[in-house]
């Protein structure tokens, strides 16, 4: 039995990481053959330069999520790629269309119920990134540590028949600094939407999946397709949702991010024990 293809009004999508041995491409292709819309954002860091600089790692199911996405414009989807940290290199493309991509520093989206939304990868509000690369560079190298103690943990956890889960952003939300770091990158984002009128922001960049309302604003990170596999789905009567992308052929709500993940790692604890 063939399963239902969703069609939404505009997809959010960030930080694949493609061109990295995290990135989730077996459940992005899948995401990408069970899911539709008129607009697709992709929001930053989609293909990892950082990483392809310091060694080359392109298997053939990168290059198929790519193609995947271009055939998705030649079947009509408008698609607009913002450009992250990671994948700094195409903001030099800033401007252009290519494959009838387009690509954009930020954008405003409009809402089927007319809310303007800010559309930006994020990493502009990091003070790390912008301030202090080489560390940032020094935090990248300590998650993907983390990430390889994560694929060993999910091995264990498909033997046992358990769904994917991430340690490694259970683990950031039991640290006081990140949980601290989080809020004020929330506020910065809400307080640059307000800046540019708009009623709403959708950012990625710190891979953690979140909506709320903050000062009357809607905050909305798509998380990643690395740890997390969530996005934000704008349905036809304007309404968005963050959702989780984790088992094949279905879509889980995220909303309470915070509240899944210390779930999930009682869970696992039990499944340990």
């Amino acid at each position: 039995m063939t399963q239902k293809t969703a069609h939404y009004r505009t997809l959010f999508i960030s930080d694949l990481h493609l061109g990295t041995r995290g990135c989730q491409h077996a459940l992005i292709l899948d995401f990408l053959k069970h899911n539709d819309a008129d607009t697709i954002y992709l929001v930053g860091d989609i293909v990892d330069g950082w990483k392809l600089k310091s060694g080359w790692y392109w298997p053939q199911a990168h290059n198929d999520v790519v193609q995947k996405l271009l055939r998705k414009v030649r079947r009509g989807s408008r698609m607009v790629y913002i450009p992250g940290n990671h994948d700094e290199f195409a903001r030099e493309y800033v401007g252009m269309t290519f494959g009838g991509v387009e690509v954009m520093r930020t954008a405003i989206h409009t809402t089927a119920d007319g809310r303007r939304l800010l559309i930006t990868h994020g990493d502009d509000f990091d003070v790390v990134v912008r301030y202090a690369v080489w560390l940032a560079y020094l935090g990248d190298w300590a998650y993907r540590a983390a990430l390889v103690t994560n694929h060993a943990f999910n091995v264990v956890r498909r033997r046992l028949g358990f769904p994917y889960w991430s340690f490694s952003a259970w683990a950031k939300l039991k640290v006081k600094n990140i949980v601290s770091f989080i809020g004020e990158f929330e506020t910065a984002l809400v307080e640059e939407a307000a800046r540019h009128d708009a009623q709403g922001v959708v950012c990625g960049h710190i891979h953690h999946a979140a909506m709320r309302e903050i000062g009357g604003i809607t905050y909305a990170n798509c998380g990643d397709f690395v740890e997390s596999c969530s996005f934000v789905a704008e349905h036809h009567d304007g309404r968005l949702e963050v959702m989780r992308w984790l088992t094949t052929g279905s879509a889980t709500s995220a909303v309470a991010e915070a509240d899944l993940d210390l779930n999930l790692g009682e869970e696992a604890a039990k499944a340990a024990a």
